[in-house]
């Protein structure tokens, strides 16, 4: 059967997808549209691309986290200049090696831009900081900034919905006025957009599945504030925390896979392969109960 697939963002949590895809796949359902923020759009853009399950997690599994924490080359001999490229670049790391490993996975199928996908085969969700508004990629990029869908990068498309403020240096994109817009992740504005697939005129052609990862309701932990980064990323936490749960309060919620993830932080590059393994396991035995009374 075919459906419609929406994954919210997670940083490094999204390990934890490999095992919802593998179990989704042996349920003999397949993705006709999917959409997704931060680490939910790499994810979708694999899988947009034709990258299989198995697929995905052995290229996951050959990726070397820490390779795209690619700082500045004066940090590495004079420390304390990190300070002056999140003060002025506003991030701490390019987000180039990671945008060319995207670019990279999806050459293998062949697709370099959305002209190289099926008509609305993918959205991604960017937040436009300079217009304060939340844009979806490829659908506003001719509107809002005067760009051709058709031409525009998808590895660029994911690299920006993914930038997590503070870590990644925001990306720039050229509008319709002289002044550029700052991009930042998708999930300051809409870390779960399972609204992009609704159909308010007419009922859904498809089932729309949504896999969301996040945090125990029940037992949430408290995070360790000790300085102003720490600041930054506890108000990021809790802004997607709230956009979340209202806009799920409101949804049919028998169509979203909750993945509890506790205990990682989104940005935690350090992660063992114990632990990757043990996300992977989570997905998949969470999918597979939801999926026992999916579709009703």
């Amino acid at each position: 059967m075919q459906i419609d697939g929406v994954f919210s963002g997670g940083g490094i949590k999204a390990y934890a997808y490999i095992g919802a895809l593998q179990e989704i796949h042996q349920h003999n359902l397949t993705f006709k549209r999917v959409a997704g923020t931060s680490a939910g759009s790499i994810i979708a853009s694999f899988l947009a691309a034709g990258h299989t399950p198995s697929e995905i997690e052995k290229l996951t599994n050959q990726l070397d986290l820490k390779a795209f924490m690619d700082a500045p080359v004066i940090t590495k001999y004079i420390p304390g200049t990190k300070w002056f490229f999140l003060y002025f670049q506003m991030g701490l790391y390019h987000g180039r090696r990671f945008e060319e490993w995207l670019q990279n996975k999806l050459a293998d199928k062949n697709v370099y831009t959305f002209g190289d996908l099926p008509k609305d085969a993918l959205k991604v969700i960017i937040s436009d900081l300079s217009l304060g508004r939340l844009i979806v990629i490829p659908d506003d990029l001719e509107r809002v900034y005067g760009i051709q869908p058709k031409y525009f990068p998808v590895a660029k498309a994911v690299r920006m919905s993914s930038g997590f403020p503070y870590f990644f240096m925001p990306k720039k994109m050229p509008g319709k006025e002289k002044q550029k817009s700052v991009i930042v992740d998708g999930g300051l504005l809409s870390n779960f957009p399972m609204w992009v697939f609704e159909n308010k005129k007419s009922k859904n052609s498809r089932p729309i599945l949504g896999v969301k990862l996040s945090e125990s309701m029940d037992n949430p932990h408290p995070q360790k504030i000790r300085n102003a980064l720490d600041m930054l990323h506890a108000l990021f936490s809790t802004m997607k925390k709230a956009h979340d749960t209202r806009y799920i309060s409101k949804h049919d919620i028998n169509n979203i896979i909750f993945i509890p993830v506790d205990n990682i932080s989104a940005t935690d590059f350090n992660l063992s392969q114990n632990e990757k393994e043990k996300l992977i396991d989570l997905g998949r035995e969470r999918t597979k109960q939801f999926l026992k009374y999916w579709p009703k």
